[in-house]
């Protein structure tokens, strides 16, 4: 069995992560927040209660504009220490082009789509989901944003050799799927579709 990091987890687990959700993979949540039961509580920037060389995967759906622009260098450092030889991230973020489009066509509040929890806004997107900031789960605030070329770059810049991403539009966000290890064209997007629902690949 493989093992899982996920990271940021909040309430949810293994079961909404498509391509993890089978009995293939063995779970571990992390999350900054005691009150969501994660199995380690921890930070993107500070994993220390987690091996390194430990896992197979991390999947991250939403986590990294949560943290200063600064600190992704280091939770990427991180990702890459614990991650195996042959191990992989999944990660998910806010796209901000196709976001602040929506913006200039003043459509600041205007629900862009329905996640989970409920209608998400373009001001959501970019300073985090109002309504549970307004609860006071501070967490929630983001505190940068990526277009997909940013994204790949400090991926990229904190060593993972091989990497594929794009846009998602019907959830406006980003998505990346990087390795340690270089990996073919081919390969990449063999490995990384059943990861995502209906990726359009940009790299």
């Amino acid at each position: 069995m493989k093992t899982l990091l996920h990271v940021g987890c909040g309430s949810q687990d293994k079961s909404s992560c498509l391509g993890f959700n089978n009995a293939d993979w063995n779970e571990i949540r992390l999350d900054i927040n005691m009150d969501v039961n994660p199995d380690i509580v921890g930070t993107l920037t500070d994993m220390k209660s987690v091996k390194t060389n430990s896992v197979d995967a991390i999947y991250s759906a939403h986590n990294i504009e949560h943290i200063y622009l600064h600190e992704v260098p280091i939770a990427l450092n991180e990702f890459h220490r614990v991650l195996k030889d042959d191990g992989m991230v999944v990660l998910t973020c806010p796209d901000l082009q196709s976001i602040s489009e929506a913006i200039a066509n003043d459509r600041l509040l205007e629900p862009l789509y329905n996640s989970s929890g409920g209608p998400i806004s373009p001001i959501d997107s970019i300073y985090g989901w109002r309504e549970p900031i307004a609860e006071g789960n501070y967490f929630m605030a983001h505190k940068c944003g990526f277009t997909y070329s940013l994204l790949d770059s400090v991926f990229f810049q904190a060593g993972f050799k091989s990497r594929i991403g794009g846009k998602r539009p019907e959830a406006w966000d980003l998505f990346i799927v990087a390795f340690k290890k270089d990996k073919s064209d081919e390969e990449l997007k063999t490995i990384a579709t059943p990861f995502l629902p209906k990726p359009q690949f940009t790299a």
